[in-house]
């Protein structure tokens, strides 16, 4: 195995910063989308395994197979969905709150919204976790669509908020779609 390729010089980090910045979307005061691809997820591999000391190839490639779920596939989208509250006492509130919020997370480019595909492993009976793995499938339109706005929309019953992508965000994102 080429450890090089694992664990890259320490002048990727600001480069990997900076991507992640520029696939950070904000939507109210508590979501925070952040758009992966194979340089974001290669990434997450590598410092895992840095941070938790993983040496053995059997749970290096665990690590790698569970975060490949998160590259989008051709005509996707791949986010992170951080659900974020300052304290344990506002998350064990809203969290419950949001029990549903898998039915109510869009992307809306043209004229057609598609739903965010959530992992269902990440969601419970009572409550959701506060991290979450979603895809959108768009339509060949809505691709077409995509360079002229889209936006995420959130309509849950107890969190309402959307956000327009800028075109710094649109174009970064487009290139998810080749």
């Amino acid at each position: 195995m080429d450890f090089q390729i694992l664990f890259p010089q320490r002048s990727v980090r600001p480069a990997m910063i900076a991507l992640k910045d520029r696939r950070r979307v904000r939507v109210g005061e508590h979501l925070t989308f952040l758009f992966e691809n194979r340089a974001t997820v290669r990434y997450q591999i590598q410092e895992m395994i840095r941070i938790e000391r993983i040496v053995k190839l059997e749970e290096i490639r665990r690590e790698v197979e569970t975060y490949n779920e998160l590259i989008p596939a051709r005509g996707e989208l791949a986010a992170s969905l951080l659900i974020e509250y300052e304290t344990p006492e506002q998350r064990n509130v809203e969290l419950p709150r949001l029990l549903g919020l898998d039915r109510h997370i869009w992307i809306a480019a043209g004229n057609e919204r598609t739903p965010a595909l959530f992992d269902p492993r990440q969601i419970g009976d009572t409550r959701i976790s506060s991290v979450q793995y979603l895809k959108f499938r768009l339509t060949p339109a809505q691709i077409e669509a995509w360079n002229r706005g889209a936006k995420i929309v959130v309509d849950h019953p107890h969190y309402q908020a959307e956000s327009a992508l800028t075109p710094a965000e649109l174009a970064e994102l487009s290139h998810d779609f080749a």
